[in-house]
C-alpha cells in the first residue's frame, strides 16, 4: 500500500528536524569551509554531511522514489518522471557560516513535475514551514489561511542589494520597485523568503540566479498559500534548471512581472 503524501510529509518532516540536531552540535564544534564557482559560494562538511543523512533516509524508506541534491550526494537526474526529492541540506550557507542562524532545510517532493510536499525549516528559530496538497500551508503545526494582498506602494520586496548596485539586466527596473515598494529586505536564504512570503511576512521575493533546490520546497509552500512563482518572463519554473524567480501574491506578481518586462523590451 502506498504511503499517503501526508504520511511522506511526516516523515520529511522527522528527518529534517534530526537533521537540525546535528547540524546544531555541529555549530558547537569545528566544520570544514570550502569554495565553489566562486570565493563566496561557500560549501561546508556540514553541507555535505546533511545531504547525505537525508539521501540514506530518504533512498532506504522510499526505494523507488529518486533524488536531486545540491552536494552531489547522487548522480544528477534529467526529467521529473515518478516522484522526486529536490533538497537543499543548508540554504544560506554563508549565513551558516557567519552568523550561525538565518539558513534552512529545504525539501520540495514532486510526482511528475508537480509539487507534493515542500519543507522549510529554520534550524536555529526551531520554525519548521510545511505544506502538502491535501491539507495547506502550516507553520510548526498552525495552519496559514490568510494571506493580504497589499498594492506596491505598501509591499516589503525580499531582493538582495547587490542586483539593485550592479550595471545588469533589469537593474534600473528593480530600483524603480525598490522606490516604489515600503521597504527591501535582503534575508541571504531563499528557501527562508519564499516561506516569509507564502506566510504573509513579505510581499514578493526576487531573485535572479536560483537552483532549483534553492526554491523547490518554497515552490510548493507558495501554491498552497495561493501565491505565484515563476520566472522574470512569466514562464513556469524549471525543476532541472537554474534561472530567475518572482515569488509573490497573485495581484503584486502580476505588478512586478509587468514592469520588469517593460523595462525588458
Amino acid at each position: 500500500m502506498q504511503p499517503t503524501w501526508k504520511e511522506i510529509e511526516q516523515y520529511a518532516k522527522e528527518w529534517v528536524i534530526e537533521a537540525g540536531e546535528s547540524i546544531k552540535e555541529a555549530l558547537e564544534g569545528s566544520f570544514q569551509i570550502k569554495t565553489k564557482s566562486n570565493p563566496d559560494d561557500l560549501v561546508t562538511d556540514v553541507d555535505k554531511s546533511t545531504e547525505a543523512f537525508l539521501y540514506n533516509r530518504i533512498t532506504s524508506t522510499f526505494p523507488d522514489h529518486r533524488f536531486l541534491g545540491e552536494e552531489g550526494v547522487s548522480e544528477g537526474i534529467e526529467d521529473l518522471e515518478g516522484i522526486v526529492w529536490i533538497v537543499d541540506p543548508i540554504d544560506g550557507t554563508m549565513n551558516f557560516v557567519h552568523q550561525k542562524q538565518n539558513f534552512a532545510i529545504s525539501i520540495g517532493i514532486y510526482e511528475n513535475g508537480v509539487g507534493k510536499v515542500g519543507i522549510v525549516y529554520d534550524v536555529m528559530k526551531g520554525e519548521l514551514f510545511h505544506a502538502n496538497d491535501e491539507e495547506g500551508l502550516f507553520v510548526n503545526e498552525k495552519k496559514v489561511t490568510k494571506q493580504t494582498e497589499r498594492p506596491l506602494h505598501e509591499a516589503i520586496l525580499g531582493v538582495n542589494s547587490n542586483w539593485l548596485l550592479e550595471d545588469r539586466a533589469y537593474q534600473p527596473e528593480l530600483v524603480q520597485l525598490a522606490q516604489k515598494c515600503r521597504g527591501t529586505r535582503s534575508y541571504g536564504s531563499a528557501a527562508l523568503e519564499m516561506a516569509y512570503v507564502a506566510v504573509d511576512r513579505m510581499d514578493a521575493y526576487i531573485s535572479f540566479n536560483l537552483s532549483p533546490w534553492d526554491y523547490a520546497g518554497g515552490a510548493v509552500l507558495l501554491e498552497q498559500a495561493g501565491c505565484k512563482a515563476t520566472r522574470f518572463t512569466n514562464e513556469d519554473l524549471s525543476f532541472l534548471e537554474k534561472g530567475t524567480v518572482i515569488a509573490a501574491k497573485k495581484q503584486l506578481h502580476e505588478i512586478v512581472v509587468q514592469q520588469l518586462q517593460e523595462g525588458s523590451q
